[in-house]
């Protein structure tokens, strides 16, 4: 299993429980898989750089996790389908560490 991080931006237009369910879907989502959640940060909601779908905010989530590789694309599938997550960004995150002297 690989480290993943996954940032969300969710419809500002939904209320705090729909806020929860969505996330506690995505995370159900990659714990059926066999993943694991590390980590759950809500930002809040925060001004976009540019609209999205007409809106100008959005509900930020950090999600860290572990999942298998070959399900990354059946995660991200979901969560492009999903009405309520305006965007989405994946990405592994590396665990090697530098060499001792080296930046």
């Amino acid at each position: 299993m690989r480290d993943y991080e996954l940032i969300m931006i969710i419809s500002p237009e939904i209320d705090e429980e729909e806020l929860l369910a969505t996330i506690e879907k995505v995370n159900g989502f990659i714990t059926s898989k066999g993943g694991e959640i590390i980590e759950v940060d809500q930002w809040g909601k925060r001004k976009l750089a540019y609209p999205i779908n007409r809106f100008r905010e959005g509900n930020y989530v950090l999600d860290r996790f572990k999942l298998t590789q070959g399900l990354t694309a059946e995660l991200e599938a979901s969560l492009q389908i999903s009405e309520k997550i305006l965007r989405h960004l994946l990405v592994r995150l590396d665990n090697q560490k530098p060499a001792e002297g080296k930046s």
